[in-house]
């Protein structure tokens, strides 16, 4: 199939020859698709339109000015109009699979949505980062005392997953999952089958141990 940019003018020069095929059923088929694909030119073309929309109102132009361009008479039309053209990038809140009603209510309730789920993974990103501030350096204190530590096999497998993950441990998920790990080996050490262990670490080894469990326990 043509690119995007040159797909208007091989649906222009199908129509003009869709006459030519014999078959009855290929004519169906080919309208059908011609169909389909005028739809996807007409979705596009809102998606575009409304990134016009933006970069004029972001280059101060007025709803009066970008009335015309939108084939309307009031600067209070084009405002619905250009929130209504939003409806083509923004997602349905209540089912994703579905589109969104092209109602200025129904646009402004899903900015407002997507505004409140942007500002609570943005939130959850900075609590994320301040935490594993915190847990970072923790985790390495448990690494440098590894020696003493895994002479038991879940401990050992905690310990060669926070070894793998800390040292490339840059997005949000990755901080979950040290914090994960570091729990889960806190966890194991404070087992009663750990015990005897634990009664023969060095000091700096158990420190690093309450230095993490203290952090878990903080949440």
């Amino acid at each position: 199939m043509p690119a995007d940019e040159e797909l208007f003018g091989a649906l222009l020069y199908l129509e003009g020859r869709a006459r030519a095929l014999k078959s009855t059923e290929a004519r169906r088929t080919a309208a059908v698709e011609r169909v389909r694909l005028w739809e996807y030119l007409r979705q596009q073309a809102d998606i575009h339109q409304v990134r016009a929309v933006d970069d004029a109102r972001a280059a101060n132009a007025e709803w009066a000015e970008l009335a015309p361009a939108l084939a309307v008479r009031a600067p209070s039309a084009a405002y619905n109009k250009a929130l209504r053209l939003r409806a083509a990038v923004l997602s349905n809140p209540a089912d994703p699979e579905r589109p969104l009603r092209r109602t200025p209510e129904a646009v402004l309730l899903a900015e407002q949505q997507a505004a409140a789920k942007a500002a609570a993974e943005r939130r959850a990103g900075e609590e994320a980062a301040r935490r594993h501030a915190l847990l970072e350096p923790a985790a390495s204190r448990l690494l440098k005392h590894r020696a003493e530590l895994d002479d038991d096999d879940d401990v050992e497998f905690w310990l060669d997953q926070i070894e793998a993950v800390l040292p490339h441990c840059e997005t949000p998920t990755q901080f979950v999952s040290l914090g994960i790990y570091v729990e889960a080996l806190v966890r194991e050490v404070r087992k009663s089958s750990y015990a005897e262990r634990l009664a023969v670490l060095s000091e700096n080894a158990r420190s690093a141990i309450a230095a993490a469990g203290q952090l878990v326990t903080s949440g």
